[in-house]
Protein backbone atom coordinates (compact mmCIF):
# COMPACT_ATOMS: atom_id res chain seq x y z
CA UNK A 1 0.00 0.00 0.00
CA UNK A 2 1.78 3.15 -1.33
CA UNK A 3 2.05 6.02 1.12
CA UNK A 4 1.20 9.65 0.41
CA UNK A 5 4.48 11.33 1.36
CA UNK A 6 3.31 14.73 -0.24
CA UNK A 7 1.40 17.03 2.47
CA UNK A 8 -2.04 18.75 1.60
CA UNK A 9 -2.45 22.47 0.49
CA UNK A 10 -2.90 24.13 3.29
CA UNK A 11 -6.85 25.97 3.20
CA UNK A 12 -6.42 30.26 3.14
CA UNK A 13 -8.76 32.73 4.01
CA UNK A 14 -9.29 35.07 1.85
CA UNK A 15 -9.59 38.33 3.31
CA UNK A 16 -10.79 40.52 0.38
CA UNK A 17 -14.48 40.21 0.98
CA UNK A 18 -14.23 40.67 5.06
CA UNK A 19 -12.49 44.21 3.87
CA UNK A 20 -15.31 44.89 2.00
CA UNK A 21 -17.72 44.33 4.72
CA UNK A 22 -15.52 46.73 6.73
CA UNK A 23 -15.05 49.57 4.39
CA UNK A 24 -19.31 49.16 3.95
CA UNK A 25 -19.94 49.45 7.86
CA UNK A 26 -17.61 52.37 7.61
CA UNK A 27 -18.94 54.48 4.94
CA UNK A 28 -22.83 53.31 6.45
CA UNK A 29 -21.60 55.03 10.08
CA UNK A 30 -20.03 58.35 8.68
CA UNK A 31 -23.37 58.67 6.44
CA UNK A 32 -25.20 58.21 9.27
CA UNK A 33 -23.37 60.64 11.66
CA UNK A 34 -24.03 63.01 9.12
CA UNK A 35 -27.72 62.85 8.70
CA UNK A 36 -27.95 63.30 12.86
CA UNK A 37 -25.43 66.25 12.54
CA UNK A 38 -27.88 68.38 10.09
CA UNK A 39 -31.01 66.85 11.49
CA UNK A 40 -29.61 68.85 15.29
CA UNK A 41 -27.96 71.60 13.67
CA UNK A 42 -31.42 72.66 11.71
CA UNK A 43 -33.23 75.71 12.82
CA UNK A 44 -36.81 74.61 13.46
CA UNK A 45 -38.99 76.37 16.32
CA UNK A 46 -40.34 73.94 18.22
CA UNK A 47 -43.98 74.75 19.55
CA UNK A 48 -44.54 75.88 23.04
CA UNK A 49 -47.51 74.83 25.76
CA UNK A 50 -48.55 77.62 27.96
CA UNK A 51 -49.61 74.70 30.90
CA UNK A 52 -48.92 71.34 31.35
CA UNK A 53 -51.45 69.01 33.20
CA UNK A 54 -50.74 66.63 35.70
CA UNK A 55 -49.03 63.18 34.01
CA UNK A 56 -50.28 61.66 37.37
CA UNK A 57 -53.45 59.58 37.09
CA UNK A 58 -56.56 61.42 38.59
CA UNK A 59 -56.77 60.59 42.75
CA UNK A 60 -58.99 58.24 44.30
CA UNK A 61 -62.26 59.23 44.77
CA UNK A 62 -62.62 61.49 47.17
CA UNK A 63 -65.04 60.80 50.17
CA UNK A 64 -68.04 63.09 51.61
CA UNK A 65 -69.56 62.30 54.94
CA UNK A 66 -72.91 63.43 56.32
CA UNK A 67 -73.39 63.30 59.57
CA UNK A 68 -77.09 63.93 61.46
CA UNK A 69 -76.65 66.88 62.48
CA UNK A 70 -75.30 68.34 59.25
CA UNK A 71 -71.62 68.25 59.67
CA UNK A 72 -69.93 68.13 56.89
CA UNK A 73 -66.42 65.76 56.27
CA UNK A 74 -64.69 66.06 53.16
CA UNK A 75 -61.59 63.23 54.11
CA UNK A 76 -62.03 63.59 57.36
CA UNK A 77 -61.85 67.57 57.26
CA UNK A 78 -64.57 69.54 58.53
CA UNK A 79 -66.17 71.58 56.20
CA UNK A 80 -69.23 74.43 55.68
CA UNK A 81 -70.81 74.05 51.47
CA UNK A 82 -69.01 77.00 50.79
CA UNK A 83 -65.43 75.41 51.88
CA UNK A 84 -66.38 71.91 50.13
CA UNK A 85 -67.10 73.98 46.70
CA UNK A 86 -64.05 75.70 46.70
CA UNK A 87 -61.87 72.77 47.28
CA UNK A 88 -63.96 70.56 44.75
CA UNK A 89 -64.20 73.10 42.19
CA UNK A 90 -59.66 73.46 43.07
CA UNK A 91 -59.26 69.79 42.62
CA UNK A 92 -61.38 69.26 39.89
CA UNK A 93 -59.64 71.96 37.82
CA UNK A 94 -56.58 69.78 38.24
CA UNK A 95 -58.02 66.28 37.49
CA UNK A 96 -61.19 67.07 34.91
CA UNK A 97 -62.54 62.96 36.03
CA UNK A 98 -62.38 63.71 39.73
CA UNK A 99 -64.84 61.27 41.59
CA UNK A 100 -66.92 61.71 44.69
CA UNK A 101 -68.44 59.62 47.25
CA UNK A 102 -71.41 61.09 49.56
CA UNK A 103 -71.85 58.64 52.34
CA UNK A 104 -74.84 60.13 54.31
CA UNK A 105 -76.25 59.03 57.98
CA UNK A 106 -79.73 57.14 57.59
CA UNK A 107 -81.11 58.91 60.64
CA UNK A 108 -79.49 62.22 59.27
CA UNK A 109 -81.91 64.72 57.01
CA UNK A 110 -82.04 63.75 53.54
CA UNK A 111 -81.97 67.63 53.07
CA UNK A 112 -78.59 67.95 53.82
CA UNK A 113 -77.25 65.04 51.32
CA UNK A 114 -79.42 66.72 49.11
CA UNK A 115 -76.84 69.91 49.19
CA UNK A 116 -73.63 68.10 49.23
CA UNK A 117 -74.89 66.57 45.85
CA UNK A 118 -76.20 70.01 44.73
CA UNK A 119 -72.73 72.10 45.76
CA UNK A 120 -70.54 68.85 44.10
CA UNK A 121 -72.71 69.54 40.37
CA UNK A 122 -72.02 73.12 40.90
CA UNK A 123 -68.25 72.64 41.40
CA UNK A 124 -68.45 70.80 38.05
CA UNK A 125 -68.29 66.97 39.83
CA UNK A 126 -69.36 64.73 37.12
CA UNK A 127 -68.72 61.31 38.64
CA UNK A 128 -70.97 60.96 42.12
CA UNK A 129 -71.60 58.11 43.84
CA UNK A 130 -73.75 57.65 46.96
CA UNK A 131 -72.39 54.65 49.46
CA UNK A 132 -75.27 52.88 51.12
CA UNK A 133 -74.84 48.94 53.01
CA UNK A 134 -77.41 46.37 51.38
CA UNK A 135 -79.30 44.86 54.28
CA UNK A 136 -80.10 41.41 54.78
CA UNK A 137 -84.05 40.84 53.73
CA UNK A 138 -84.68 37.93 55.86
CA UNK A 139 -83.62 40.12 59.31
CA UNK A 140 -86.06 43.50 57.93
CA UNK A 141 -88.95 44.03 59.65
CA UNK A 142 -92.10 44.59 58.35
CA UNK A 143 -93.74 47.87 59.04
Amino acid sequence: MPLKTLADEQPSLSLTSMIDVMFLLVIFFMVGTKFSDTERNMSVKVPQVAAAGPLAPAPEKRVINVYRDGRIMLDRQEVTLAELKAKLSEAHSQYQKLGVVVRGDSQGAYQNVADVLATCRAAGIADLGITVNMADVNTKTQR
